[in-house]
């Protein structure tokens, strides 16, 4: 059990990473506080909107490259852990996966995700430049906190959270590009919200600020309560979280001992094996 800070970066990725890293490095170089973990949002190399795939994939690179390198050193140097993102190169170009890097305070690399669920609604077409990941994050210890991950779309999955809580996570950090819209803002702190509340964690989004992109960081408690809301604009807002909090929520309303595992696991693999799904879809149901 540990308490941490948690710092989340809301800023507005450019057209180029070079113009998106002085974004960053402009916001880092005006927040003096020692965060335990930072977390930046999703699309953080460049804003996609509208972009020739081959375009994207042109500017993706490895993990071994320059931009992780730069959050290698933001971790040393800050003696902090990183969760920051990129768009890294895959084997099916010109589509790239949308990936996700956890740190550890020496610049070390604790774990990677490549997002599953793809933004393919409302007009936006997410799978057009980015090839899905093919499993869920296994959370891993960062900075003393059982840290779990989904990126911006997925947290419309209730799955996701509760299989990372089910295998330990304490937090989740959810990097997001939340796209403008009706109601766009209220959705997002609705769903972070219900997904802390049902799984007694906590939820931290860190989200994209912009022409195109919401803002609205936020920070929710074991409770579903919000304990830090970035409203608009770009900046650096933190919280400290107890992660002895997560335990006490959980002895109190202990949602997933109650759970009927028996049934609710059977009738979802039914269930989406009788509406047609791809085994894709359905691979952590077991």
């Amino acid at each position: 059990m540990a308490r941490a800070r948690i710092a989340l970066v809301q800023f507005g990725a450019l057209r180029s990473k070079s113009e998106s890293l002085k974004a960053i490095e402009k916001l880092l170089g005006d927040y003096e506080s020692r965060a335990d973990i930072i977390a930046f949002p999703e699309y953080s190399m460049l804003d996609p909107t509208g972009l020739d795939p081959t375009l994207i994939y042109e500017a993706s690179e490895t993990l071994e490259g320059g931009w992780v390198g730069f959050f290698r050193d933001l971790a040393s140097t800050r003696g902090s852990c990183v969760v920051a993102t990129l768009f890294e190169r895959s084997r099916e170009p010109p589509r790239v996966y949308n990936s996700v890097v956890v740190l550890n305070r020496g610049g070390e690399l604790l774990g990677v995700y490549r997002k599953t669920h793809l933004f393919d609604i409302l007009g936006y077409r997410e799978s057009s430049f980015t090839a899905p990941g093919d499993s869920l994050f296994d959370p891993v210890n960062a900075c003393g906190v059982k840290l779990g991950l989904a990126v911006c779309f997925e947290i419309r999955y209730p799955e996701i959270f509760r299989v990372q809580a089910l295998r330990g996570a304490e937090l989740v950090v959810v990097p997001a590009a939340w796209y403008r819209g009706p109601l766009k803002e209220e959705t997002l702190g609705v769903l972070a919200r219900a997904r802390a509340h049902e799984n007694n964690l906590y939820v931290a989004v860190a989200a994209q600020y912009g022409d195109n992109f919401t803002g609205r960081s936020v920070i929710v408690d074991p409770m579903g309560v919000a304990v830090v809301d970035a409203g608009s604009g770009e900046k650096i807002v933190e919280s400290i979280i107890d992660t002895e909090i997560v335990y006490r929520v959980r002895a109190r309303m202990p949602l997933l001992e109650l759970a009927r595992w028996d049934m609710l696991l059977g009738h979802l693999k039914g269930s989406v094996e009788s509406h047609g799904a791809s085994k894709g879809s359905s691979s952590y149901v077991k």
